[in-house]
Order: structure tokens, then sequence, then C-alpha cells
């Protein structure tokens, strides 16, 4: 009986964990699509630890590769606007680039991993990313 209610409860919890944070204040905007590496306004992506931005999402979407073989994309709607009144979404900032900055609150997002380093207690809304190996990158949510 132990065990059943321990397995009930790791359930629950795992099945808890998985789901979508009601309470995120950046709209949830259903896309996918891929884009191609080899164009010219995606060739900073040729090179790890380099960003661009894409299309998408609710004010727009930031793509940082990581590795050879792993991408990262952030909407660029920040969590301390979430009515998206500020007219310049979130940026590169310029004293360390792997910081993304919001021009109206000032809070500052990790590029990296999008956890929030300063003036938020949300994170930013990350989608999935798959890529081919070769130059095709999907990403979608």
């Amino acid at each position: 009986m132990k065990i059943l209610v321990f397995c009930v409860f790791s359930l629950f919890l795992v099945s808890a964990s998985c789901t979508k944070s009601p309470n995120h204040p950046v709209p949830y905007i259903p896309f996918d699509f891929t884009i191609d590496l080899t164009l010219p306004s995606y060739s900073s992506l040729v090179g790890v630890g380099n960003w661009a931005y894409v299309v998408g999402g609710s004010r727009g979407i930031i793509v940082y590769r990581r590795s050879i073989d792993e991408f990262i994309a952030f909407d660029r709607h920040s969590p301390m606007d979430p009515n998206g009144t500020c007219e310049y979404p979130l940026f590169p900032d310029h004293d360390n680039f792997l910081l993304l900055k919001d021009t109206c609150s000032s809070a500052l997002f990790s590029l990296y991993d999008g956890s929030p380093y300063s003036g938020s207690e949300f994170g930013l809304r990350q989608y999935a990313t798959s890529f081919n190996g070769s130059n095709l990158l999907r990403i979608y949510n």
C-alpha cells in the first residue's frame, strides 16, 4: 500500500511540474516554423555563442546558439510588461551580451537559460527548438 501511495504521489509531482504556469504574464502564442541558417539574416547563428532575432511569438523571438547542436529560443516580450506596451522589447545588454534587458523596467534576464537575473520574478517564455544538424532550425511550441 505504501508503494502505491508513493507511486501516485510521485506521478502527481511529475505531472504538476510539467504543466505550463497559468500565471506567466507573457501571452502564449502558438506557432511552428523553420529557419535556414544559411540565409544572411540568420548568419550570426552559424557561430556558437551568437544570437539572432526571429519573427514570431508575442513580441518577436531571440535565438541563442549554446553549442554546436543546441539552440535556445525566448520570446522578446518581457514578463515585466504583461500588456506589451513597452516600445522596445528585450535586447542584449551592451555591458554583458549574455543578459537581455527590458528597456522600460530595467529588468535583466539570462540569454543562456531565460532565468530572471534582476527585477523580475518570472523568467522568459521559452520555445522548443529542434536542429537537423546541418542548416535547419525548427522553433515551435
